[in-house]
């Protein structure tokens, strides 16, 4: 059998629905939990790829917006695990190490590269997003940009995916481009615009990890597009 996959996922409160979803359809993977909390940075040095899981709002001082801040869930933000978070992205940028950003991770990995978020998705004149009354995910659909990068993962122009949070990206980050959209036009994935050469990187708003369906493209192609990624890095 050849070395394992090891992969770090960072810490949160859900986290071992993450784990469990990126141990799922290979055998061959190792997971590495990574967190501030845990004091374990240097762990990173091991890991082949990263997913950044979802969870808290990201400060808005980190994207120039202090102003936002009575629009973000006060007892919902950690600078600490966001700068731990662009820390980490710092090293998968200079090491090219395949990322794949879930929810919270396509917020921060933005803000990381320079774009900004729109704190509370309803006051800014959208639909809701949020859970459902229930607590239960909204599902909603998306369209995939024909031409993207996504679109050769998924293989399809729109389809249904869950959804529970209430910020979004607004201005794109620096080097990279918005590949699929909800209908009111809530960015739900990020890719990099000038792909070529580069590490594999892919920023999605829905949650594969927790999709009704684990065999739809939405989950499924996206965990092998990263798997795979990883495996070619490896050579």
């Amino acid at each position: 059998m050849s070395a394992k996959i090891i992969i770090g996922v960072t810490d949160c409160s859900k986290f071992d629905i993450y784990r469990n979803w990126v141990l799922s359809y290979n055998e061959n993977i190792e997971v590495i939990r990574l967190g501030y909390k845990l004091d374990n940075f240097n762990e990173i040095e091991k890991c082949q790829g990263i997913v950044l899981t979802g969870g808290e709002d990201v400060h808005p001082r980190f994207y120039n917006h202090p102003e936002y801040y009575p629009w973000c869930y006060e007892d919902d933000i950690d600078e600490q695990r966001d700068e731990f978070e662009f820390k980490v992205l710092e090293h998968t940028e200079e090491n090219e190490i395949p990322v794949l950003g879930i929810c919270r991770g396509m917020q921060v990995g933005n803000v990381f590269f320079g774009g900004t978020l729109i704190p509370d998705i309803p006051t800014w004149g959208k639909f809701d997003h949020s859970k459902m009354p229930d607590k239960s995910d909204r599902y909603h659909e998306i369209m995939i940009n024909p031409s993207s990068w996504l679109n050769s993962i998924v293989n399809i122009d729109k389809g249904l995916v869950n959804s529970n949070h209430h910020q979004s990206t607004d201005r794109t980050g620096k080097g990279l481009v918005v590949s699929a959209v909800s209908p009111d036009g809530v960015t739900e994935a990020m890719e990099r615009l000038y792909p070529k050469g580069k590490s594999f990187l892919l920023f999605v708003q829905w949650h594969p990890e927790r999709l009704k369906d684990q065999q739809s493209p939405f989950s499924k192609n996206l965990h092998e597009a990263f798997i795979n990624a990883i495996i070619l890095n490896r050579k």
